[in-house]
């Protein structure tokens, strides 16, 4: 399941909602990403905003390949992405994703993945708010060698 949206999400109903009743699930994973002040160590300032802007039904096409590729490649009783857009601040919710299966390996590597190819494939544009004005965010080299582990099957 997907869902693209611009307020913020409580992870333990989240969660609750996704697993709730399920007795073949041995297993839940999570992850939660949160808007930092610091942009890395390439940026330099601080952050005060991050605005993430969005083609709806390109964005929500391409969460769902992504999701089933995580359901072709783990046999995932559950999963879920939640990933906001709009303006953010310091210490919001960006995006959840949970996935639930009979055995933790599943769960757990399937949720790594989903992390990884959201960071590098979810088609989102993000603008940083700094004291020296807007700038928008490049990928970052780090986050596709991130991913790269996937691309061989891992």
């Amino acid at each position: 399941m997907i869902r693209v949206q611009r307020e913020d999400f409580d992870i333990g109903a989240e969660i609750e909602a996704l697993t709730g009743g399920n007795d073949q699930i041995g297993a839940v994973a999570s992850f939660v990403g949160i808007t930092r002040a610091d942009a890395g160590e390439d940026a330099g300032d601080a952050v005060s905003a991050m605005t993430l802007e969005h083609y709806p039904a390109m964005t929500e096409k391409q969460l769902s390949d992504i999701e089933a590729e995580a359901c072709r490649r783990w046999e995932l009783t559950a999963s879920l992405i939640v990933h906001r857009y709009g303006r953010l601040e310091p210490g919001d919710r960006i995006v959840l994703v949970v996935t639930a299966a009979a055995h933790r390996r599943a769960a757990l590597d399937a949720c790594a993945f989903l992390i990884d190819w959201l960071k590098t494939k979810a088609p989102f544009w993000k603008r940083e708010e700094t004291a020296d004005g807007d700038r928008w965010v490049a990928a970052r080299a780090a986050d596709d060698r991130a991913a790269e582990r996937w691309h061989s099957g891992s």
